[in-house]
């Protein structure tokens, strides 16, 4: 089994409290006009399930890196 990748997902727009809610594994922070969402994922599955998640919302996904080495501490 693989162990779990810190991954940074960017959603334009700025999220309300109660968007926000609906990804608990991740930390939400505001950088510039979007939307950063940062955080471990048990695995492929729970990656997966964030674009789902953003699509259902109406959202708009820019981008999602997986981060490593120094890029983990973002």
């Amino acid at each position: 089994m693989n162990p779990p990748v810190r991954y940074q997902i960017r959603i334009r727009g700025r999220l309300g409290r109660t968007i926000r809610a609906a990804f608990p594994a991740l930390r939400a922070e505001e950088q510039g006009k979007d939307t950063l969402l940062a955080g471990v994922l048990a695995d492929q599955a729970a990656l997966h399930g964030v674009p789902t998640q953003i699509e259902a919302g109406w959202l708009e996904l820019v981008e999602v890196r997986r981060l490593t080495g120094e890029r983990l501490r973002l």
